[in-house]
C-alpha cells in the first residue's frame, strides 16, 4: 500500500526529482550576478532517460541605454518631480493668493507659481534619489526613473541642485524673501526630515503633513501677508447676529492677521490625514514589504481613528476658525457643512469597520473634498460682492479699506 501511494506522487517525474534545486525569482540579484560568468549546465530530468545536459550563454551584463529625447527627457522629469502632487501643490498655495485680501501683480503671481513648482520638484527628486531601493521593493514605485534606470543619479541630483537653487531663488527675487525661506524649508523638511522618519518612526505622517500644509503660507506671504503676529492686534469677525461688525466686512486690511494663516494652515494639515491615512491603508503590504514604519501597518485601527479625528477638526476649522479670522463670510460654516458631513462619515465608517472598501470610499471622497472646499471659500471670501463683480448692483467702498490698500501697495 505504502508502495502505491509512493509511485502515485512519483507520476511526474519532474516534480520527484530531488536534486534539481526549486527555482525563485527575485526582483534583486547578489552583487556576483553583474559579473561575467561562465556557461552554465543545467540539468533537465527525461522520463526514462539519463538527465540531458543543455549548455547556455551567460547573459549579457550591461544593456544599452536608451537615448533620451528631449520629450523622453521631459517626461523623466515630470515623474521625478510627481507632477500629479506637484501641481496640488500649487494649488494650494494659489488658492491663499485668491483668498489674499491684497491685490497681486501678474509677475508675482506666475513666480510664485514657477518657484513653487521648483522647489516641489527639488524635494520630490531628492525623495527619490534616497529611496531607491525601497521603492524597487513597492510594485506601485517600481516603475520609477531611477529604479527602472532611465537616468543615471547623478543626472538626477544635478536637476534636484538645479531646481532647488533656482526656485528659492527666483521666490526671493521677485516675491520676497518670507516666501523663499518657506519653499527652502519645505525641500529640507520633505527631503530630509520626513524621508529620513519614514522608516524609523509613525510619526513621520505627522511631518509629512506639515509639509503639505506651507504651500498655502507662501502664498499667503506672497502677497505681502503676515503669518506672524504683529504690533496691531489679531480681529475677530464674529458672526452678525452676536455684534454689529458690517464695517468688518468691507474693511479687507483687518483680514490680514495671522488668524487667516492659521486657518489655511490648519485647513491643509488636517485635510492631509484622511486622504493620506487611507491611502496607506490600501497599499500597507507594499509600505510592510518596504519596512516603513507606518501607522497603517503597526495599528490600522489607530489609522483610522486619527483619520476621523481630522475630519472632525476640519468641520470646525471651515465652521468656525475660516469665517472668524475673515477669510470667509459666516455663509461659508452651512455651504460647508455638506462636503465636511459627506467626509465625516466615510472616516467613521472607516474607523468602524477597518476595512478596505472603507478606506477606498474615504480616500475618493478626500480627492474631491479638498478643491470643493477651496472653491466654496473663494465664492464666500470676505469682501467679494458678486452681485456688483457681475455689474447688477453697485458697490460701495470703505473709505478705511481704500486708504489702507493704497498704503499697502506703497
Amino acid at each position: 500500500m505504502h508502495r502505491r501511494v509512493a509511485l502515485s506522487f512519483c507520476r511526474w517525474p519532474a516534480r520527484c526529482y530531488s536534486s534539481a534545486p526549486p527555482v525563485f525569482t527575485s526582483f534583486f540579484y547578489h552583487n556576483g550576478q553583474w559579473k561575467s560568468q561562465p556557461l552554465k549546465a543545467t540539468t533537465l530530468p527525461v522520463r526514462g532517460t539519463a538527465p540531458t545536459i543543455h549548455m547556455h550563454a551567460a547573459q549579457p551584463v550591461f544593456r544599452q541605454v536608451e537615448i533620451l529625447t528631449p520629450m523622453k527627457l521631459f517626461r523623466v522629469y515630470e515623474q521625478l518631480s510627481k507632477s500629479r502632487l506637484t501641481m496640488l501643490v500649487v494649488l494650494s498655495a494659489m488658492s491663499s493668493v485668491a483668498m489674499s485680501p491684497f491685490p497681486t501683480p501678474l509677475p508675482v503671481l506666475l513666480s510664485t507659481a514657477l518657484g513653487t513648482v521648483l522647489c516641489s520638484a527639488s524635494a520630490n527628486t531628492l525623495n527619490q534619489i534616497q529611496e531607491v531601493p525601497f521603492d524597487a521593493q513597492m510594485a506601485r514605485t517600481r516603475n520609477r526613473p531611477l529604479v527602472r534606470r532611465a537616468i543615471t543619479p547623478m543626472h538626477a541630483v544635478r536637476f534636484a541642485l538645479f531646481t532647488g537653487i533656482t526656485g528659492p531663488a527666483l521666490l526671493w527675487t521677485m516675491v520676497n524673501p518670507t516666501t523663499a525661506c518657506l519653499g527652502l524649508a519645505n525641500i529640507v523638511l520633505y527631503s530630509g526630515v520626513y524621508t529620513w522618519m519614514k522608516r524609523r518612526s509613525v510619526i513621520n505622517t505627522w511631518v509629512g503633513s506639515v509639509v503639505g500644509a506651507i504651500p498655502p503660507l507662501m502664498g499667503w506671504t506672497a502677497c505681502g501677508g503676515h503669518i506672524l503676529p504683529t504690533s496691531t492686534s489679531i480681529h475677530l469677525f464674529w458672526p452678525p447676529f452676536l455684534t454689529d461688525c458690517a464695517h468688518h466686512s468691507l474693511d479687507l486690511s483687518l483680514v490680514d492677521n495671522p488668524l487667516s494663516a492659521l486657518a489655511l494652515f490648519t485647513l491643509l494639515y488636517s485635510w492631509q490625514f484622511p486622504h493620506f491615512n487611507s491611502l496607506s491603508y490600501i497599499v500597507r503590504d507594499s509600505y510592510a514589504q518596504a519596512s516603513y514604519r507606518m501607522l497603517a501597518v503597526f495599528s490600522p485601527k489607530q489609522n483610522a481613528l486619527v483619520s476621523f479625528r481630522h475630519t472632525l477638526i476640519l468641520t470646525t476649522v471651515c465652521s468656525v476658525l475660516v469665517p472668524i479670522s475673515g477669510l470667509t463670510t459666516w455663509v461659508f460654516s452651512i455651504t460647508s457643512l455638506l462636503p465636511n458631513a459627506v467626509l465625516v462619515r466615510a472616516a467613521y465608517n472607516f474607523w468602524k469597520h477597518g476595512g478596505e472598501k472603507e478606506a477606498r470610499i474615504l480616500w475618493k471622497n478626500s480627492l474631491w473634498y479638498l478643491p470643493a472646499v477651496l472653491g466654496l471659500m473663494m465664492f464666500h471670501k470676505q469682501g467679494m460682492d458678486w452681485m456688483t463683480w457681475r455689474g447688477l448692483s453697485k458697490g460701495e467702498v470703505n473709505p478705511t479699506a481704500k486708504g489702507n490698500m493704497v498704503a499697502h501697495q506703497q
